[in-house]
């Protein structure tokens, strides 16, 4: 639907303001506007800025940067439809953002959409920069995601990895095992165990809206590029569709926190009640203590809840984390981060960028820069094998989970899954690719959003390998 008003709206601009096309054709280069030197840009048409730039590729973060490829510039300046935003392309722009000016740079756009999702609460990823945001930061650093309380849930991913290995070695002989959904499911319960204490009995619900919701928090939305266009808002059902999505994950949330309370009532009257608790217990015991600067709210509760879906940990095994650090590095889940705004005007690499203005970090462009990275494209872990690149925002060449103050704070929680879940895998499978494709043929298309993901189902042959520990079934 975005996809088809965004085509009409082309139509229209290019319809009704042929001569203003002809007219302000322009490409500017360090331009300089009213004593504003703006970064490199390309050229931008009235009424739709440089959006024509992005219309033949869906990728946005690969557009991206075959535009700063042609400009030949770390950062450049775009006007998607009303938004002015900044993308940063090389290591040096994205330690200026991220480091020099971190404070300037710690809050997130707050577009139209985001408006109706976080109606009732926002969590830590997209809070504005402030009192809230400290605090909600503090509660995470401190209670939830912190290696001890990581560690407590040791079990929790233990047992989920072991019933993802049954359902794998449930597949009949020589079918395909449909790993998608099976790690999307290992990862979905895993979390939601940490959370609530059980898996959600809602989990395909709670996986569609998570995917649906990451669709409409990309921030190119039209709605989120043309905010004071009463035609936009009419063609577009952006704002119907996060109206629904708000509403959706809300009851899911009051459902998750309503099947904790029961399972937590149950244990009480069994007698068999834990010291240690839930992330849910955490939250509640939090505010029911008070003590912060902001107040813990049912709604940012449940905020907090809805945005752990997408953290792991790191484990023991070295080369793992070498092939884990190689595809973050290819394939960041979040190529463009997630966007932050300048609070104040500042410059950056010697050029002015304007208060309230959009940036974007380039991760995924950033990662495969040839200048930082020899054989760029090709997937080597050993390149990590010196351990001297790491992605704590560290090394600003290197920055899957982000840098800064708005660094993803789940990165151990991430790590322990992912490891787990991918050496589980491998230790009691070979695989075979369905189709006898090489590895190599596979076709990797993305699926874009906020976060990426590969556009085909992943589907593989496992063969069940003989060890001391996995032994072969009885003939």
């Amino acid at each position: 639907m975005e996809q088809t008003t965004y085509n009409l709206f082309m139509f229209m601009a290019v319809l009704f303001f042929p001569l203003l096309l002809l007219i302000k054709l322009r490409k500017r280069a360090g331009n300089i506007n009213n004593g504003v030197r703006l970064p490199p840009s390309p050229t931008q048409l009235p009424v739709i800025g440089s959006l024509h730039h992005l219309a033949g590729n869906p990728f946005v973060h690969r557009a991206l940067a075959d535009l700063a490829r042609e400009l030949d510039t770390p950062l450049m300046y775009l006007k998607l439809g009303e938004v002015p935003v900044v993308v940063a392309t090389s290591p040096n722009a994205a330690h200026e953002i991220m480091r020099t000016h971190d404070v300037t740079f710690a809050t997130r756009p707050w577009s139209s959409t985001m408006k109706i999702l976080m109606a009732d609460g926002y969590g830590l990823g997209f809070a504005p920069y402030g009192d809230h945001w400290r605090q909600l930061r503090k509660i995470s650093v401190l209670e939830l995601l912190s290696a001890r309380r990581v560690q407590s849930f040791r079990h929790v991913r233990e047992e989920e990895a072991a019933r993802l290995v049954a359902a794998v070695a449930a597949t009949p002989a020589g079918e395909p095992a449909n790993l998608s959904e099976l790690v999307a499911e290992t990862i979905a319960d895993s979390t939601v165990r940490a959370l609530i204490g059980d898996r959600f009995g809602r989990r395909e619900e709670f996986l569609k809206t998570i995917e649906e919701e990451s669709k409409l928090t990309s921030g190119f939305n039209l709605a989120d590029l043309f905010p004071s266009s009463w035609l936009v808002s009419l063609l577009s059902d952006t704002a119907r569709r996060s109206h629904a999505m708000h509403q959706k994950s809300m009851e899911l949330m009051e459902h998750a926190i309503k099947q904790h309370e029961e399972a937590r009532a149950t244990m009480a009257a069994s007698g068999k009640m834990t010291e240690e608790g839930d992330l849910v217990d955490v939250l509640l015991r939090i505010q029911k203590e008070g003590g912060l600067n902001v107040p813990l709210t049912n709604g940012t509760i449940k905020a907090l809840i809805f945005t752990r879906v997408t953290e792991e940990d790191l484990g023991e095994m070295k080369y793992l984390k070498l092939v884990i650090k190689e595809t973050l590095r290819l394939h960041p889940a979040a190529p463009l981060l997630i966007p932050r705004e300048s609070r104040e005007s500042c410059k950056v690499l010697g050029y002015d960028v304007p208060k309230g203005t959009w940036v974007l970090v380039n991760a995924w462009a950033i990662g495969r820069d040839p200048k930082y990275w020899e054989d760029a494209e090709e997937f080597k872990p050993d390149r990590f094998e010196p351990g001297a690149v790491d992605y704590k925002g560290m090394n600003f060449e290197y920055i899957p989970f982000g840098a800064g103050r708005r660094i993803c704070p789940g990165i151990l929680f991430a790590q322990a899954n992912m490891e787990l879940v991918l050496a589980s895998l491998l230790y009691h499978f070979d695989w075979k690719v369905e189709g006898g494709l090489e590895p190599t043929k596979l076709d990797m298309s993305e699926q874009m959003a906020l976060t990426i993901k590969r556009k085909m189902t992943f589907a593989c042959i496992p063969l069940f390998v003989c060890r001391r520990s996995n032994p072969c079934p009885s003939s």
